[in-house]
């Protein structure tokens, strides 16, 4: 009699396997392109605050970081190349970016109305904190209504 102790065990099968599946696969290149975009939102922010008022310098950095990171997450992320629907993602891309927008607004609003004299680097923070909870709501976005699979 054969053992099969240490046989693997077999692949789960259906939609929701080939999902979880895909979704580890994705989820690599949406973190790095997510931790390059904040760098470069936050560099961008910082730079614009120099010269506007906070709510200014961030939708200035949210506008410009939001259309390079849904470009580089359609194609590193999702795999998608050639121009067919860019625009129509891009314009759904815009959804996510209004939802980060309001997050890091908000953060911004509360800050400047219960820490009026905080420092660029409390507001930097601030903006962080925001912007981890928009990347979630950003990632189920462009998975599950942006970059779907038909």
């Amino acid at each position: 009699m054969i053992s099969t102790d240490n046989a693997p065990a077999p692949a789960p099968d259906g939609p929701a396997a080939a999902t979880a599946g895909t979704t580890k696969r994705q989820l690599p290149s949406f973190v790095v392109i997510g931790v390059l975009s904040t760098l470069f939102c936050l560099g961008l922010y910082v730079v614009a605050r120099h010269v506007v008022d906070p709510q200014a310098a961030n939708l200035i950095a949210m506008a410009v970081s939001a259309v390079a990171n849904t470009a580089a997450n359609r194609r590193f992320t999702f795999g998608i190349t050639g121009s067919q629907g860019a625009v129509r993602q891009q314009l759904q891309g815009a959804v996510a970016f209004m939802i980060g927008l309001g997050l890091s607004s908000g953060a911004l609003a509360l800050l400047a109305h219960f820490a009026p004299h905080a420092s660029r680097m409390v507001e930097v923070a601030g903006l962080v904190v925001a912007n981890g909870l928009a990347t979630v709501a950003r990632f189920v976005l462009l998975k599950l209504w942006v970059f779907r699979t038909r």
